[in-house]
Parts: structure tokens; sequence; C-alpha cells
């Protein structure tokens, strides 16, 4: 799985057949019905059509993809959520968060050995209560963003929910990018021990990345800065 993982991150158009191929080279004994149980298990999704691509539940509601023709141009016009896999020492774990599309700030994360819906909800919660509503929030297909619970939290409110086209998991490359980055400049360098070290460690990286972490797609800016208006982006040198 730590192998599926860094494989993904750096080739996420790589399927199960491709996987198990690779891993066949480099001298494993692996079937592709393997593979495709851990990568069902690590909720992965590759970035080329392919049958069943989410665990979907097919009698949910599913809504629109509302940011195909859409200028993204302003804090909290659309935010974005996902989850990931991330590793432990002696297990895994699953990380969720709600990201702010124009200024790539995380407004809030939760992390969970379980898939279920409830650290989802967790996470979107403390959103709305730390920044208020958005006009929009994109998110997958996934179990979690089609339940009950997930659309009730919209009820009342003045957000419209958005889900990715179907086979289309770059429609959400916003937090696709984060989950590349906090993978490769936090997760890969760190054997966490505990879940108790892995949230201490990506709460720290997600406070830097926030706050302290300039980024190129922001003319050098911090997420924080562009998010509170601290400086123009016309200003940025």
């Amino acid at each position: 799985m730590r192998i599926i993982d860094e494989l993904h991150t750096d080739h996420n158009t790589w399927g199960s057949r491709k996987i198990t191929d690779y891993l066949r080279l480099q001298g494993y004994e692996i079937n592709r019905k393997r593979i495709q149980r851990l990568m069902d298990v690590m909720d992965i999704q590759v970035v080329y059509p392919k049958r069943n691509l989410s665990k979907q539940n097919l009698k949910a509601r599913t809504f629109p993809y509302l940011l195909r023709y859409l200028d993204i141009c302003y804090p909290d016009q659309v935010w974005c959520t996902d989850i990931t896999y991330i590793r432990l020492l002696h297990g895994y774990a699953y990380l969720t968060a709600f990201m702010d599309w124009f200024s790539k700030k995380i407004l809030s994360w939760r992390l969970s050995n379980t898939l279920d819906r409830f650290f989802v909800l967790e996470a979107f919660d403390e959103a709305l209560r730390k920044y208020g509503d958005p006009q929009i929030v994109n998110s997958d297909h996934g179990a979690q963003y089609v339940s009950d619970d997930y659309i009730a939290m919209f009820e009342n409110r003045p957000t419209e929910i958005s889900m990715t086209g179907k086979l289309r998991a770059l429609d959400n490359q916003a937090i696709e990018r984060f989950w590349r980055t906090i993978k490769l400049d936090e997760v890969y360098l760190n054997d966490y021990e505990s879940m108790v070290e892995a949230m201490q460690r990506i709460g720290m990286f997600i406070e830097q990345y926030n706050s302290i972490r300039p980024h190129a797609s922001l003319e050098g800016l911090t997420p924080d800065m562009v998010y509170f208006g601290t400086k123009d982006l016309s200003q940025a040198i």
C-alpha cells in the first residue's frame, strides 16, 4: 500500500493493470486482483475513465458540476473537498479537508481511521462555523458526499452543491494538488508512529502551508494573505 500510494501520487493516471505490471517488473509476486482490492481500501481515484470509478451509491442523489465555465476570482466563491490515504508506520488513516479554491487556504481538516461520513461532516461544520457560507462546495461522488447527512447540511443555506463530472477526477484539481504537496513535503518524509503523531505533524504542516509557505500560483503570497485580503495580488512582486 505504501508503494501504491507513492506510485499514484507520481502517476495518477496509472490504473491497477499498470501498477501490477510495474510491481512485477520490480520483482513482486502479485496479481491484479490484490492491487484492485488495495486501491479500493485506499479509496484511490484514477484520472482516466474506468468502470466503478467510485464507491457511490447509485440510488443516492447527485448534483451537476458547476465549475466548468466559472471564473473563480475571490475567496468563498468556491470551496472544494476530498479524501486521501495517509500511511502510518503501523497502519493507515484517511485525511479530509475543505479548501478555498481561490486562495488555496485549508479551512478545516480531519484525520480518521475509517472512511465513514462523520469526519467529513465534522470538517465541513468547522469550516462553516469559522468562515461562513461559500457560494459553492465542490466534491466527487464518494459515499460521504452523497450521504443524506452531508446533503442535509446545505438545507436553508445559500450554498450550492457541485460534484465532479463522471470519470473526471481533475475537476477537483485544486485539492488534488494539495494532496501531492502534503504527501511529498510531509507524509513521505515521516513515519508516523500513531494517529496522534500524524495529527500533530499534519496540523503543523497545514498551519505553515496556510500562513508561511508562499505559492507560485498566488504570485508568491500565502493562502492566508490572499484569503484575508492582506495584500492585493496585483501588488505582488
